[in-house]
This record gives structure tokens, C-alpha cells and sequence, in this order.
């Protein structure tokens, strides 16, 4: 029962931690530690009642019945103790658990509460928005009211200014007109003027025009320059019209509040050290585009915002552009706080009112600028366009009727009327001359004097009046055109409507009446102003003959040597005629014309059949046909017709290409090649065609590959491919073997190889090895095997290790060695060894990716040029030359020294910039029959080139993505030499220099060890540092080494700590363990020296340590004393102390250091102040505020008199406190005259024998204290002193005993 109700107890218990989890973490830790003492109690209970019942199952054998009754009676005795010790802990257990239930009620009200108030909160919150919101809207519609009213003012003011502006262009017009009423009667005048010149000689009228037209521009303008420049002279405000709107200081004190608003909104968004440059919002689309749109209709688009920045965004509507807010109406409600990549809608309402292409933008204002989307409306138009635009009829006979279509299409939402005309004029380029105003207004304004002028006029008005007169008699000698038959018509669609997205076929007729060539132009114009005519041309050939080949050009493209080529050839004729078909001598061997003669009726067709097999012969044959260096063969083809001298002639033309495929080298050697691995060769495959020509080849033995694409592909004309062909012996023998190479025209083409098989005695258990991304100085390894199989010489049961066909290696102990190449990542451990038959021998690779010696130097050098680069700069321009030299030497100086700080330095650069570097090794494994004996020596065994072994390792490095940024970069870290027993702890700096955060793990330092990793790191984000602390505390004398290893997804960082545990040791001058101080007169003091020396190897901080000043003494004084407590023999080491409270010994110094190899004096100094025999402490020398390293007893006596006797019995105990100790003062020891004896105790025990007896013997000893109170008095007489000496036997004696001293001074 008592153990269910324990276990009922820990379930609950668990539940309780179960349910308890989230709302107080420091109840879940104490009902965690119940829960463990309680399930570890239980465990010991279950333990040690198994236990009993075990012993009682032995013991009851072997108990007597008489003793059966006692055991089981203290059983029961302890049974019940153990019972109510149990009773008493359910108890406890019952009483915590209903205070961790009250506390849980408690701690679940108060969440309650919270979570309440916080609800409340909220609720209040979205009220308080909600009114807001309401309040915003009633203001808007409120002031609706006002804008409209606004636009009704301003509207009112625009027609103001706009009748204010015809007012004054009406009184302009009017004066204007009042001028030219004065220029007219000045005119009048010069026309009398004009009438005396004609009386004198009459001149051409087109002159005397000219001479008015001059006249009048004089006479309007001072300036003869003015007509023209007139133009450019106007005011601004006819030409240019004042934009209507607001005034100059409405539009300023505008933008000023605009950039303020702006300036106190915008802020720059800058996340990780990175700022957001850019549009901080994309809109889906990217443009608001409103097409085909009628006036009167409402058109609604929907947009959605994205937020685009790094982080929390704003969104604000602006407004649209100023000329659009008539149409545009946004509905948009700001969503808030938007974080990156999230979206908002915002729909667009456009209500046309007038038919015009409209163009602006909707702006918004976002947290860190403003941005704005582009905003079209389009009207509806015509798209209209010809599906060609040209019509080929080819040739046909005169007579023949042939048509056409031709499409228009419309991809607009507009339709229009269309008609189809033929194309007025000539398409040529028509020169027109210029008008005669023109003309004078350039005279006007490149003349300097009217007299220039007059003259230019006179001119030109002769050359006008020849020009006149030549044509008009050439005009009536041409003779009317004659009337052309019209062969190209239109059909009966010429015109009519064509609907939006709608297409019409047009119809185009031939009907050639007279040979030769017809070319025409049509023009399709439309009745809407905005769309532009079309034009398309037709063109077509008529002939007369009665036969002819619609075909004439027979092109039968690319052809190929040796290949048949056919085609078919159309010969139409319009009579019964008999026809007879001849290819020229040239080609008579190569082409052919089948039937050779033929008969054919009156409108039909003959068809003949024409071969072409070119032979490689061709180019010699064909002669002047065939050109060599373009392959372009042209042949004239002839077709006789009876009673025709003139032959109808066709023309055939192929462009003759060969099919070859040129393998290079033609045979290939692969050499030695062991079974273990494969040998690869490259050849060059080329098409000397001009045609794509595919290949393959097939039937490739088993042991040969052909990469890439397993030997197929595809050759483009004239292109060179690179084939490898990789070959792999499967045994040790000679091979010799073809590969066949096959063309898509089933063409093959050989290639001879050639190679020798070899087994190695030794086989590798893996020949690549590829090694994952390793960081810089980091460390990857792999393992694998050197296998010695060859344990038998019979060649018929299994493979045995040979070169080709020659003889078998010898059964026995293989030797190897790798040879790794010098300043190589790679090391292979062991690299040189021996393999016994049937065994085989592990190999290590290790691959540790290290920057180069020469490059970090290289770094360095260019890092010191740029700092010196950087001072030069600074100084004078005139010592620049002598600066150069100066930089170029201390580069060259600094190439030969590089300082330690320096090279870190380089080297923490080059890390950071490391981009990533791939290597692949091939290291040679040597094979060579016999044991590496030191003696004999690796020269000395049977070595063959042809049986080496090849390890290939693919090693790829990267950047490390943690780095050490503490200790220049170093990744050791020395903790130097330290006490045993001491703990010292050093921080480590490292840094996330990749671009993602990192997920850090450690691995597990040696538990017994002294290294301990105090807090280790999470996750790292980019460019963070964080702290390593690692702590050392060495429990013995020796030297530690241990490798801590920072893992990460990417790499792995290993750091090494050393550190040098030394074991502190001292030398002590004095001897044994007690200092005795001696005797001293009470109130004076006495001192001594002692000396301790540092014999280790690390400086010691010491502190002296006194035990009557220890903090536990008032506890140990509360104890009995040991002369009761213990049997007879001093064990406490602090006696008898002042009454003042001072300490009785002093030691100096009390703390200190002392370096290795030094020493310490220290002074000790005894002042008592009463006598007593018992003064004595403990002197203590710590190391480091923890380890003793030696105690030193003091002991002192003090008499009040310089004379003193002491021995016999002891009558007094050690401890003051229980002695008859009562001092008298100095007043009263004054008054007496006499102190009070004292005594002394003698056992003299006398053993008499059966002969004799030996004399009882006891010593007294008599001293003189050495003090500088009497040194100036100098002893007279003796000193005497007299004691009673009483025997107690059988019979009492009483001597009286006299001492007489004497006190010599030395």
C-alpha cells in the first residue's frame, strides 16, 4: 500500500508538471525536484526491501530459534520507525501538494485577470478606431458639400478670364483692322507713283506684282525683317495662354506645406546595415489602363499594393493627377502597419466624360517615399493592317484568269468605312517646287538692301516667265497617252464597312492579256481621319509561249555524293504538242531526265521525272557548272519542242556536299593500364560536311566507354567535336581492338586502339575519395584500405597479379608508398607500409584546406604598399618621385620582413575574402614486391611503374563561416601555466561572416578533463560576434591538450586549447613543524625569522593564515576540552591567548606574491601579556586562497620574573579558562611583600628488587630569561631559593632544598 500510494503520488505529480507547464516555471521546477526525490526514494525502498527479504531468506537457516525471536522483534522495531518515517514524508507530500494546488488556483485567477483587463483594453481600443473611423467619414461627406461648391466658383472664374481674354482679342482684332484701312490709302498713294514708272517703260506683270507685294511689306513694317520675325515677337499671352488654376503664391505656399508633410513622414528604412533604395510598393498591373472605353459608362479595375520593402511598411493615398480628378475616383482603405511581402487592394473607378485619350497617375505616400502608378485611359480606334503586301501571281499564260485574297483586319475596338482604289500617281519621288510666297518671304529675310532685292525679283521673274514659255511649247507636241488594257482588277468588294475585331477578304484578279511583267499598286483609304491609308502591291508575268514550266528554277538544295535525288517537273502547254527532254553532255553521267520523250495534250500537264545521283567525279565532270569553293552546281535543263527552233529552258540547281567523317588520331594507344582504374584519351571527330550529320558507335566492347552522351550526338556542318574514350582493362592481357563509328546514311568509320592489362599484387579499397566543402583550416578525413588478395600462384582458379602476358608477381609481403605532393592539403597516413597476403592495412586521408604561405606574404606586401601608398599621398606634390622610390623600396623591404602582426593580419583578410577554391589530386600509389626492412632499405625491393596504384581526391574549400575575430585571429588558445587545483577562464570573440543565420554546435570537451566550456552559443546571425568562455582547472601536473569543435550547417571550426597544469611547491626554513619562540617576561616581545622559497615554475600568491583568527574558532571553543574529551596528548593547537584581545603572535607580511625561484622572509613576533606556559597557534600558508601548503606550530612561554624553575608533575591543565588564573594588579603586587609560594610536584617512584634497588631520579629545570629590563644592573650576590622536599613512604621526610643561581651576562 505504501509503495502504491509513492507511485499514485508521482503520477500525480507529473500531471500536475504537465498542467502547470505554461503558467509558472518556478512551480514546474519544484514539483520536478519532488518528483525525482520521490521516484529516487522509491527506488532505494523497492532496492532495499528486496535486499531484507533476501537476507532474512538466508539468515533464517542459519539463526538459532533462540535468537529468531530477538531478530524478529527489532525487524518489527524497525519497521514501524521506517513506517512512520514513511507516513511522515506521504504527509509532507499530501501538505506540498495542496499548497502547489492553492498556488496554481491562485497563479490561474491572476491570469485570468490579466488576460481580462488586456481583453477590455483591446475592446476599448477598436471602439475608440471605430469611432474615429465614423467621425472621418462624416467629415468627408461633410465636406463634399464645400469642394463641389469650390469647383462651381472656380469653374465660374475660368469663363470670367476666358471672356475677360475674347474681350481683349476682340479689341486687338479691331485695331488691327483700323491699320490695314491705313495701309490700304497708303497704297493708294504708291499706286500714282506706279503709274510714272509705267509711263517710262512698261515691266513684266509678274515684276510689277512683286514690286506691289514689296510696296505693301514696306509700308506695314519699318523693319523689312519684321514680317517674318512677327511671328516669334508675339506675346506670350496670344501664343501661350496662362494656364488656368491657382496663383503663383497659392502653388508656392502649397509645396512648402507638401515638403514639410513630406519631410516629417519620410524616413529611411535601413535593416541589417542594408538601406531600401527603390520603389517601396509594386502594383498588379503595373499600369492602370482603361481601354475602348464610351463616354457615360462607369468602368471599375482593381489593383493590388505589395509591399516590397524589408520590414513594417505604411501605405497613404495621395490623390491622382490634377486633370483626372473628374473621372478618377480611388476607393482605398489604408490597411496599417504592412509587413514585407504583403498585399492590399485598391479599387479604381473611371466614369468618362469627354472622348479623349487621357493620361496621369495615382500617387501614394509610403513610410519611406512616395510612389506612384501610371494611370491611361484610351478611346476606342481603328487598328487596321493587311495580312501581306504583296500579291506574286507567277507566270501564267496569256488568256488565263487567276485570283487572289488578300485580308484586312481590324484589331481595334472602332469600325470605319474602307475602299479599295488603285494608287493615284507614281510612287517615285516627286520633287515639288516652291510656292512663290515662300520664296519671298526666304528673299525677305536673307536680303540686307531693297536694291538687292529689286534685283533678285527682276530675275527670278525672267527665269519664271522662260520657264513659262518653254513649257507651254512643249505642251501641245506630246501626244495623248494610249489607252493600256487592264490586266490586275479588284473584285466585287471595293468598299464597305469593316467592324471592330473583324477581318474582310479582298479579292484581286489576273487575267493577263499581253506577255511580260504587270505591277500594280493599291491603296485601301478609310473615312476615319485618324487612320492611314494601306498600300500593297501586285505583281505577276504573263507569257505567250504555248508551253513553259511554272517551275523554272529547280532547286533541289543540298545533296550528298552517292545519294539518289529526285524531283518532279510540271510542264504545261495550251496545244497537242510532242516534247523531247535533254540534259547536257557535261552531266549526262551524274543527272537524268525520265521519259526522255513525251506527247501532250492541249491544255494539260505533262509531268517528268528527274534523277540526280552525284558521283565523286563531279566537279572534274561538271567543268564551268560547278563551282569548287561554293559546291553550287547550276545546270540548264532544255526541252525540244517538234517543229520549234527555240527550246524551252529550265535551270537546276543543288549544292553538292560530301558525308564524311574524319576521326583523328586514326588509332590510338592507351598503354599500361591497371584493372583498378581506367584510362581516358581524347579524339576529334569532324564533319566535312556542310549538312548536320548524326553519328553513334556502336558495338563498343565491354571494357571501352565513349562519353559524352555514350558516343551519340549530332555534328553540325563543318563542326569539330572532342570524344573521350575511356578504356578499363577487366584482366591482365594484351588488347587490341576496333571502334566503329556509324553515320545516319549508315557510313562507318574505323578506329584501331591498342592496350596492355595489368593486376597489381595490391588493390585500394576506394580509388576516389571526394571530400565534402571544407572550410579554411578545417579539417576533413576519409578512410579507406590497402588489400593484399594474391595468396596463390594458380592462375586457373583466380586472377593472379601480372603485367599482360607476362610473369607472376611472387607470394609474400607488398610493400607501398604514397607519394603526396609537396605544399599539398592532402596527407596520408601511413604513407609507406607493408601488407601481409590476405591482410589489409587501414589508410587515412586527411584533407586540411590552408591558405599558401607565398599568398598570405603577397597579401601582406600589398597591404603595407597601400598604407604607405595612403602617407604619401599626404605630402607634397614635389617629392612625389622621391616618394614612389621610397614606397617601392619599403615594399621591397617589407617582402623580405613581414612582421608577425602584419602576416595575422593579411591572413584574417585573405579568410574574409575567400571565395571558394576546387582541387583534384591524383596521388601515386607505388607497389613493390618485399618487406621494408630498415636495414635493407625501400631502394633495394622489386619496383614496377606499370603496377602503380592511383588515389584520385576531389578536395573543394570554401570560406569558413565562423572565424575567430579575438587573439588576432589565432584559433589556439594557451592558457599557459596554471596551479593545480586553480581555475582561470579566457574569452573567445568569434563572428558569423556569411550571409544566414547559423545554428551552432560544440563538441564534447573530455568530462574528466580540466577544459569546460562555461557557456556555449545558440545561433549566430550575419556579422554577429559572440563570446566563448572556456575555463581551465588542472587536477594534476602535466600538460593537456584538447580540441573544442564549432559546428555548423556549412563547416565545422576547430579551436585547440592547451594549457600546462603545475603543482605549487614551497621550501620552508624551518625544521619540522613547530616554531618555539622560548621563553619571554611577560609584556615584552620577542621576534623571529623564517624563509620560504618558490621552487616551481609559476609565480605564488600566498596569504598567512592564523587558526585563533580563523571564522570557525567561536564554534570549536564551544566544544569540551580535549584533556576530557580525548586520551592524554595535545591536539589543539591554539592555547592560551592575551587578555587584551590582541593576538599573541604576529606575522608579517600577511599576503603577497612570490616569483619563481624567489623567496620571502617572514617576521614573527611573540608579545604576551601574563604569564602562562601555554601559548601556542597554528601558522598557515595558503596558495592561491585554497590549498595549504604548510603549517607551522608556534609555541612561546612568559614568566613575570627572569628567574624561573620548572619540571615534575604537571598541577594545571593547558587550558587557561579552567586554570587558577587570577591576576592581581600592579598596585597590589606592589603592596605585598611577600608572593605566595609555589609548588612543585615530584613522583619519585623507588622500585626495589630481590638484590638491589634503583634511586628514584626526577629533574628540575632552572632558567634565566634574557630582557633588556635589568641589563643595565649588574648581579652581586647569588640568587637563592629555598623549597621543601617531602618524602612519603613508610616513613614521612620533609628536606629542605636550597637553589643558589648565579646570572651571567655574556
Amino acid at each position: 500500500n505504501i509503495l502504491s500510494t509513492t507511485s499514485d503520488q508521482c503520477f500525480n505529480i507529473h500531471y500536475f508538471i504537465f498542467f502547470l507547464f505554461k503558467f509558472n516555471s518556478a512551480a514546474i521546477f519544484r514539483l520536478q525536484a519532488m518528483h525525482r526525490r520521490l521516484c529516487a526514494e522509491l527506488g532505494n525502498e523497492k532496492d532495499l526491501e528486496s535486499k531484507i527479504a533476501l537476507m532474512l531468506k538466508e539468515n533464517v537457516r542459519t539463526i538459532p530459534s533462540r535468537f529468531l525471536f530477538v531478530f524478529c522483534r527489532k525487524e518489527m522495531e524497525a519497521w514501524e520507525v521506517y513506517e512512520r518515517r514513511h507516513q511522515k514524508v506521504v504527509e509532507d507530500a499530501h501538505r506540498n501538494h495542496e499548497k502547489a494546488v492553492q498556488f496554481l488556483k491562485k497563479s490561474m485567477s491572476r491570469i485570468r485577470q490579466k488576460e481580462a483587463k488586456e481583453e477590455l483594453k483591446t475592446q476599448e481600443h477598436m471602439e475608440k478606431r471605430m469611432q474615429a473611423v465614423l467621425s472621418l467619414k462624416n467629415n468627408i461627406t461633410s465636406n463634399r458639400v464645400p469642394l463641389r461648391l469650390l469647383r462651381l466658383v472656380v469653374m465660374q472664374l475660368i469663363l470670367w478670364k476666358f471672356t475677360e481674354q475674347q474681350k481683349s482679342r476682340k479689341i486687338e482684332i479691331v485695331a488691327r483692322i483700323l491699320q490695314e484701312e491705313a495701309c490700304v490709302e497708303k497704297q493708294k498713294k504708291h499706286q500714282a507713283r506706279a503709274e510714272a514708272l509705267r509711263s517710262q517703260g512698261k515691266l513684266p506683270d509678274s515684276l510689277q506684282w512683286r514690286i506691289k507685294t514689296w510696296q505693301y511689306i514696306e509700308n506695314a513694317y519699318e523693319d523689312p525683317a519684321g514680317a517674318v520675325l512677327q511671328v516669334s515677337n508675339m506675346p506670350k499671352d496670344e501664343t501661350d495662354p496662362k494656364p488656368l488654376g491657382a496663383s503663383k503664391m497659392e502653388r508656392k505656399i502649397f509645396t512648402e506645406n507638401l515638403e514639410k508633410l513630406r519631410s516629417g513622414i519620410i524616413r529611411k528604412q535601413v535593416v541589417s546595415g542594408h538601406e531600401f533604395k527603390g520603389c517601396p510598393f509594386y502594383s498588379k498591373p503595373s499600369l492602370i489602363h482603361f481601354k475602348d472605353f464610351d463616354v457615360g459608362k462607369t468602368y471599375k479595375k482593381k489593383i493590388i499594393l505589395i509591399n516590397a520593402s524589408y520590414s513594417v511598411n505604411f501605405c497613404k493615398l495621395v490623390g491622382v493627377s490634377e486633370h483626372l480628378k473628374d473621372f478618377i475616383n480611388i476607393h482605398f482603405d489604408p490597411p496599417g502597419q504592412m509587413s514585407a511581402g504583403m498585399s492590399c487592394e485598391v479599387v479604381v473607378t473611371f466614369k468618362p466624360m469627354i472622348n479623349e485619350v487621357l493620361e496621369g497617375k495615382v500617387t501614394f505616400l509610403a513610410q519611406n517615399g512616395s510612389f506612384s502608378i501610371p494611370l491611361k485611359c484610351t478611346i476606342k480606334r481603328c487598328v487596321l493592317a493587311l495580312d501581306k503586301e504583296l500579291i506574286d501571281f507567277g507566270t501564267h499564260v496569256v488568256g488565263e484568269t487567276i485570283s487572289r485574297t488578300i485580308i484586312l483586319t481590324n484589331r481595334g475596338a472602332l469600325g470605319t468605312r474602307f475602299k479599295l482604289q488603285t494608287s493615284a500617281g507614281d510612287n517615285g519621288t516627286c520633287t515639288t517646287a516652291k510656292s512663290s510666297l515662300e520664296r519671298m518671304v526666304e528673299l525677305v529675310t536673307q536680303a540686307q538692301h531693297p536694291v538687292c532685292l529689286l534685283e533678285q525679283l527682276s530675275q527670278d521673274a525672267l527665269i519664271t516667265k522662260a520657264d513659262l514659255e518653254a513649257e507651254n511649247a512643249q505642251s501641245p507636241a506630246e501626244p495623248p497617252p494610249e489607252e493600256e488594257p487592264i490586266e490586275i482588277t479588284l473584285g466585287k468588294v471595293t468598299e464597305g464597312e469593316i467592324g471592330p475585331f473583324s477581318s474582310i477578304k479582298l479579292q484581286v484578279i489576273f487575267t493577263p492579256s499581253v506577255p511580260g511583267d504587270v505591277h500594280a499598286e493599291f491603296e485601301i483609304t478609310f473615312d476615319n481621319p485618324n487612320c492611314k491609308p494601306l498600300h500593297f502591291s501586285v505583281i505577276g508575268v504573263s507569257v505567250d509561249v504555248p508551253v513553259w514550266v511554272p517551275n523554272p528554277n529547280v532547286d533541289l538544295k543540298i545533296c550528298i555524293y552517292d545519294r539518289l535525288y529526285q524531283d518532279c517537273i510540271i510542264i504545261r502547254t495550251k496545244a497537242a504538242l510532242r516534247l523531247k527532254f535533254e540534259v547536257c553532255k557535261e552531266l549526262s553521267n551524274h543527272m537524268e531526265l525520265l521519259p526522255k520523250t513525251g506527247y501532250i495534250q492541249a491544255q494539260s500537264s505533262f509531268s517528268v521525272q528527274l534523277k540526280f545521283l552525284p558521283r565523286h567525279s563531279l566537279p572534274e565532270d561538271a567543268g564551268k557548272y560547278f563551282d569548287t569553293e561554293t559546291r553550287v552546281l547550276e545546270v540548264p535543263m532544255t526541252i525540244m519542242i517538234a517543229d520549234k527552233t527555240k527550246p524551252i529552258e529550265f535551270i537546276v540547281h543543288a549544292i553538292v556536299t560530301t558525308s564524311d567523317l574524319e576521326i583523328s588520331p586514326a588509332e590510338v594507344n592507351f598503354g599500361y593500364c591497371t584493372i583498378y582504374e581506367a584510362v581516358q584519351t581524347t579524339i576529334t571527330l569532324t564533319n566535312k560536311s556542310i549538312l548536320p550529320q548524326e553519328f553513334g558507335f556502336v558495338g563498343l566492347p565491354e571494357f571501352v566507354d565513349i562519353q559524352p552522351s555514350d558516343g551519340f550526338g549530332t555534328l553540325l556542318p563543318l563542326e569539330s567535336l572532342n570524344l573521350d574514350i575511356i578504356f578499363k582493362a577487366n584482366k591482365a592481357k594484351e588488347y587490341s581492338f576496333e571502334l566503329t563509328c556509324k553515320s545516319e546514311i549508315n557510313r562507318q568509320f574505323k578506329l584501331s586502339c591498342k592496350a596492355v592489362g595489368v593486376h597489381p599484387p595490391l588493390e585500394l579499397s576506394h580509388s576516389l575519395v571526394k571530400f565534402a566543402a571544407t572550410a579554411l583550416n578545417d579539417v576533413s578525413t576519409a578512410t579507406l584500405y590497402v588489400i593484399n588478395a594474391h595468396v596463390s600462384l594458380n592462375r586457373f582458379t583466380h586472377a593472379v597479379p601480372r603485367i599482360g602476358k607476362g610473369e607472376i608477381a611472387p607470394v609474400g609481403p607488398t610493400s607501398f608508398e604514397f607519394l603526396v605532393p609537396e605544399d599539398s592539403p592532402v596527407t596520408i597516413m601511413p604513407s609507406v607500409g607493408t601488407v601481409l597476403p590476405g591482410k589489409k592495412c587501414l589508410i587515412q586521408v586527411y584533407f586540411r584546406p590552408v591558405l599558401s604561405e607565398q599568398l598570405i606574404r603577397e597579401e601582406a606586401v600589398q597591404m603595407l604598399c597601400r598604407e604607405d601608398a595612403q602617407r604619401t599621398m599626404l605630402k607634397k606634390i614635389h617629392e612625389s618621385e622621391m616618394q614612389v622610390r621610397t614606397v617601392k623600396n619599403q615594399c621591397a623591404h617589407s617582402q623580405r620582413k613581414i612582421n608577425s602582426e602584419e602576416y595575422i593580419a593579411a591572413q584574417y583578410s585573405l579568410i574574409r575574402n575567400f571565395t571558394g577554391k576546387f582541387e583534384r589530386y591524383i596521388i601515386p600509389c607505388f607497389v613493390a614486391s618485399g618487406d621494408t626492412d630498415e636495414k635493407i632499405g625501400s631502394e633495394n625491393l622489386k619496383y614496377s611503374p606499370y603496377n602503380t596504384l592511383y588515389l584520385e581526391l576531389h578536395c573543394p574549400a570554401v570560406a569558413p563561416s565562423v572565424v575567430v575575430t579575438s587573439n588576432n585571429g589565432k584559433n589556439i588558445v594557451n592558457f599557459g601555466e596554471v596551479a593545480v587545483g586553480h581555475r582561470i577562464i579566457k574569452r573567445i570573440t568569434i563572428q558569423n561572416i556569411s550571409q544566414e543565420q547559423l545554428a551552432l554546435g560544440f563538441s564534447i570537451l573530455n568530462p574528466n578533463g580540466p577544459f569546460l566550456l562555461v557557456s556555449p552559443v545558440g545561433t549566430l546571425e550575419p556579422g554577429e560576434n559572440q563570446f566563448l568562455f572556456i575555463s581551465f582547472c588542472p587536477n594534476e601536473s602535466k600538460l593537456f591538450f584538447e580540441t573544442l569543435d564549432i559546428r555548423s550547417i556549412k563547416a565545422t571550426l576547430t579551436l585547440s586549447i592547451i594549457g600546462h597544469g603545475v603543482a605549487p611547491s614551497i621550501a620552508c626554513s624551518v625544521e619540522g613543524e613547530v616554531l618555539d619562540m622560548g621563553y619571554v617576561i611577560a609584556k615584552e616581545k620577542v621576534t623571529s625569522t623564517f624563509k620560504i622559497q618558490n621552487t616551481s615554475t609559476l609565480p605564488l600568491r600566498y596569504s598567512i593564515k592564523l587558526e585563533s583568527l580563523s571564522q570557525t574558532r567561536d564554534k570549536e571553543q564551544q566544544r569540551l576540552p580535549f584533556f576530557i574529551t580525548s586520551p592524554p596528548g595535545r591536539t589543539d593547537f591554539v592555547g592560551t591567548q592575551n587578555y587584551s584581545g590582541l593576538s599573541v603572535f604576529n606575522i608579517f607580511p600577511v599576503e603577497g606574491v612570490i616569483e619563481p625561484g624567489k623567496s620571502q622572509d617572514f617576521t614573527v613576533t611573540f608579545s604576551p601579556d601574563h604569564e602562562s606556559l601555554y601559548y601556542s597557534d597554528c601558522l598557515k600558508v595558503v596558495l592561491f586562497g585554497k590549498e595549504i601548503a604548510r603549517e607551522i606550530w608556534l609555541k612561546g612561554a612568559a614568566r613575570n620574573h627572569m628567574m624561573f624553575v620548572e619540571g615534575g608533575d604537571p598541577l594545571d591543565v593547558p587550558l587557561e579558562s579552567l586554570a587558577i588564573t587570577s591576576p592581581m594588579s600592579e598596585e597590589a603586587a606592589k603592596g605585598e611583600l611577600e608572593e605566595p609560594a609555589k609548588s612543585l610536584l615530584l613522583s619519585l617512584e623507588y622500585i626495589q628488587a630481590e638484590t638491589s634497588g634503583t634511586p628514584a631520579v626526577r629533574e628540575l629545570k632552572i632558567g634565566a630569561i634574557r630582557t633588556a629590563q635589568f641589563a643595565s644592573k649588574k648581579p652581586d650576590h647569588p640568587l637563592m631559593v629555598a623549597a621543601v622536599l617531602t618524602l612519603k613512604g613508610d616513613i614521612k621526610e620533609s628536606y629542605k632544598v636550597l637553589f643558589i643561581a648565579r646570572v651571567v651576562c655574556t
